[in-house]
């Protein structure tokens, strides 16, 4: 049946059901599309009785200040040396889970590892939102509902295979289990690692991290390739070549003087350089590897420091802080968003969040105004803006 199943999550509509409007006229609708993708009609009423809005989760859609934080603070506040010394332990107690993880998938523990402390704290917190009722208000809301409407079906799919059920607990955006992952990423490459016959995330230690590795794998994770290296830049370093935008080869940032402060650069690798807060603040090297991180999550900030505790755990040394400037309050970002729009750059959403959009915007306009382009953005370039 999961076969079956699988082959029609792959042809599920977009938008199975109109967003907004009557909510049990969109139940009706969502149950008819479930059942027409071959979960059996009497699973399909049970998924959907009694299902209801909750409030709770579109606030928490509409407030994602925590990845306002920079970077030094929000790595220093998820990363503690007893976060680290438990990610250790976990290697070597589940030794065999991730020896099969990097040999079948080529995902290192260390990665696997760093989202499993930080989504759940290695599976101690997985969410108190009902996820049935999170996934049908983010799909039945008209912000995302291509987004949510495909997971609602992949949920009906998974309670039809009995790996779901009415009371499952997760985060407000619908994710479960150890390593919070949504139901189409489950029902697509979730992995019986224990052999019960079961693909339980919330329960199973081999599940979680074998079907989070054959996600990586599946976005285009390359095996035994590195990921993230903290490095030093020469002075008088062209500050317009640090961003994900611009990619060399590792040979041609040594040529450049960039220097690994720990071992030694992979080489044949395109890499990029990464300033997450300026100039004056720590220096990573990126690899194709980091830029596959942003399929588990969009947030710059959670990716490069899940990216920087993974290797962390694996041995490298803590990060130089340095002495960055000051970041903007959120007015100032807002107010910084604003004005990049209104010279046509293309920002994203204004929402006082210094993601990829705005980091390029902001190093775009530093180099015109003759300011260290450097992606940081300070007073000095709100000023002259």
């Amino acid at each position: 049946m999961r076969a079956a199943l699988f082959a029609l999550a792959l042809t599920s509509p977009a938008i199975a059901a109109p967003c907004g409007g009557d909510f049990g006229d969109f139940l009706a609708a969502m149950e008819a599309e479930a059942i027409a993708q071959g979960v059996p009609a009497e699973k399909a009423t049970a998924f959907f009785k009694g299902a209801r809005i909750d409030e709770k989760v579109l606030k928490a859609d509409r407030n994602q200040g925590v990845f306002r934080k920079t970077f030094l603070d929000f790595s220093q506040s998820l990363i503690s040396k007893q976060r680290l010394s438990t990610a250790r332990a976990k290697s070597d107690s589940l030794d065999d889970i991730f020896t099969r993880a990097e040999t079948e998938y080529g995902v290192s523990r260390g990665i696997l590892l760093a989202f499993w402390a930080f989504e759940t704290d290695f599976g101690q917190i997985q969410g108190d939102f009902n996820t049935r009722n999170a996934l049908l208000t983010l799909a039945h809301d008209c912000r995302r509902p291509e987004l949510f409407q495909p997971q609602v079906l992949a949920a009906a799919q998974l309670f039809a295979l009995d790996e779901f059920d009415l009371n499952t607990t997760g985060a407000w955006a619908g994710e479960i289990g150890m390593v919070q992952m949504l139901p189409k990423d489950i029902l697509e490459r979730g992995v019986d690692g224990d052999g019960d016959g079961l693909i339980l995330l919330k329960t199973s230690e081999a599940d979680a991290i074998l079907s989070g590795a054959r996600m990586l794998q599946y976005h285009g994770w390359r095996a035994g390739e590195p990921w993230l290296a903290e490095v030093s830049l020469p002075d008088g370093f062209d500050w317009s070549l640090t961003g994900l935008d611009t990619q060399r080869p590792t040979e041609k940032w040594e040529a450049l003087g960039v220097t690994a402060r720990n071992g030694a650069l992979a080489s044949g690798l395109q890499a990029s350089i990464l300033l997450p807060q300026g100039r004056k603040g720590p220096a990573f090297l990126v690899y194709p590897n980091y830029r596959v991180l942003f399929e588990w999550n969009k947030s710059f900030v959670y990716v490069t420091t899940a990216a920087y505790f993974a290797t962390r755990i694996e041995g490298a040394e803590p990060y130089a802080a340095g002495n960055p400037e000051p970041a903007l309050s959120l007015d100032e970002m807002t107010a910084l968003q604003e004005k990049l729009a209104a010279l046509g750059h293309d920002v994203g959403k204004i929402d006082g969040i210094l993601g990829a959009g705005t980091r390029a915007a902001v190093q775009k306009e530093q180099l015109r105004l003759g300011l260290p382009a450097d992606g940081w953005p300070t007073e000095a370039l709100l000023d002259a803006l």
